[in-house]
């Protein structure tokens, strides 16, 4: 029988927090006297008052460590609960959403998606870009717990590798958890606090490089403007590339290089190979559109360096003519986004390690087929991938090829169109946060979506993020039996 107790009492934990977090948009609304505060001062009593009860109710059943189905249990109802309650100051303020939008919005900020149903960003009240903002860090920050801590324990798509020796140096390193978590919270903030700095220095305004920060260093995507980075062209879009890249790096490096070790960082498989495949195709989408258009190539290059950079983090920022690609450029867009960035870090995707794996595997079966007496385990930076890893790295690449498609096939049954349809669905399950398609042409959001498609943008922004296999074990009825 599963323990209830200490999965609510920790979920009631982060209603309260989320709570706090509402005062800060409601302190720039009221400053600027904007009533919209209202909303977020109700939104907060409710989320703390809800939390706080909980918390209180539970208490006495925390006591010993999670087992893996309170894990489960417990990344579920914190990426499923929390944005039903992020979504109130959405609905009691601008832009009064109901309530499928708000929980999109909402949900989309929390995965670090940066898909979005509001058009006229620009004419929100600051304290609400600035809450869409803070979904998009607080996401960031929760997932960056989730990759370090929790997915390697639940074996989730061949991340229990990350536990072996190598890639789990916690050990040695930081003894205790609250060393991981306070380490973690330093470099992140930090990190913020840079890309904020620098996004000032170039002309953004408080609250466009705030928001940008977080969401570039969150690999969210949110940001405070219809036309995203477009009005910052040009320097805004080189450091844009650089922080949308450093979030999509893997956290544990950044805990490793504080505590005096940069060598994991430099000499990190993972790192190397997203480096080799994110130059390659920027530099061949900037060598096709250079040569199939009349632009400069500068401006080309910088283009194509940073909307492919914000694709395959999964962040979700555009600029330039990025909205209207097609072709090779697409093509090239599409695939990186499945394979995403970095595991262990918000970037959503396959992951590059994943995509590793999958391709040693197969250079494996090509020679196994040219020398079949020959036998050769499958190995990752000079490791032996154990069998258990690749069955579980197969089983999610196959899911998520599989989702992908019947998601898409579903959505077309709400009215959408096929390229709408399947993009909606590659921009939700990876995290992007960019869509093509007729539907998303007129806004370059998702507004003009059927409520029944939102919710299958919903489901798979989730699955995205939280990982396809900790969604169908919940589902399955032994899980509940053991």
């Amino acid at each position: 029988m599963v323990d209830f107790r200490p999965i609510a009492y920790v979920f009631g934990r982060i209603l309260i927090v989320l709570a706090i977090l509402m005062l800060a948009p409601a302190i720039v609304d009221w400053s600027a006297g904007d009533r919209n505060a209202q909303a977020f001062v109700v939104s907060a009593l409710v989320s703390g008052g809800i939390g706080g009860a909980i918390a209180m109710a539970t208490q006495n059943g925390m006591g010993g460590a999670f087992d893996i189905r309170q894990a489960y249990l417990l990344t579920a109802v914190i990426w499923f609960g929390v944005p039903g309650f992020g979504a109130l100051p959405f609905m009691l303020g601008a832009p009064g959403l109901h309530f499928t939008e708000a929980y999109f919005e909402a949900v989309s900020g929390i995965t670090t998606t940066g898909a979005t149903v509001i058009y006229g960003l620009d004419t929100l009240p600051a304290g609400m870009n600035l809450w869409r903002g803070l979904l998009n860090g607080a996401g960031g920050l929760g997932i960056a717990f989730v990759a370090m801590i929790f997915l390697p324990v639940m074996r989730v798509g061949g991340m229990q590798f990350f536990r072996t020796e190598g890639f789990d140096t916690f050990g040695k390193a930081l003894p205790r958890a609250t060393d991981i978590a306070q380490q973690l919270l330093g470099v992140y903030l930090g990190l913020i606090v840079v890309a904020g700095l620098t996004f000032s220095a170039i002309g953004m305004t408080a609250l466009d490089a705030t928001v940008h920060a977080i969401a570039a260093i969150a690999t969210g995507g949110f940001s405070p403007r219809d036309a995203s980075f477009n009005p910052y062209a040009g320097a805004g879009e080189y450091f844009g590339a650089l922080f949308m890249f450093l979030g999509s790096l893997p956290y544990v490096r950044y805990v490793q290089l504080v505590n005096g070790d940069s060598r994991p960082l430099w000499q990190d498989s993972q790192i190397r190979a997203y480096v080799k495949v994110l130059g390659l195709s920027v530099g061949t989408v900037t060598l096709w559109q250079w040569w199939t258009s009349d632009m400069a190539f500068e401006a080309v290059f910088r283009e194509s360096l940073f909307n492919l950079t914000s694709i395959m983090s999964s962040t979700g920022f555009f600029s330039g003519s990025f909205p209207v690609w097609g072709g090779y450029m697409l093509v090239v867009a599409f695939l990186i986004g499945v394979i995403g960035a970095c595991s262990g870090s918000s970037a959503a995707g396959l992951t590059v390690f994943r995509a590793q794996l999958v391709w040693a595997a197969l250079v494996q079966q090509v020679r196994r087929i040219i020398l079949p007496g020959r036998v050769a385990p499958v190995k990752y930076d000079g490791r032996t991938v154990e069998p258990d890893v690749m069955d579980a790295l197969i089983l999610y690449v196959g899911g998520y090829v599989l989702t992908l498609g019947v998601l898409t096939v579903a959505m077309t049954l709400t009215g959408v169109d096929i390229t709408s349809s399947l993009f909606a669905v590659w921009t939700a399950l990876g995290n992007i946060g960019y869509g093509f398609g007729p539907l998303v042409e007129r806004t370059g959001t998702f507004v003009d979506f059927p409520d029944a498609a939102k919710w299958i943008m919903t489901l798979a922004m989730l699955m995205g993020r939280l990982g396809l296999l900790a969604i169908f074990v919940l589902v399955l009825p032994r899980f509940w039996q053991r």
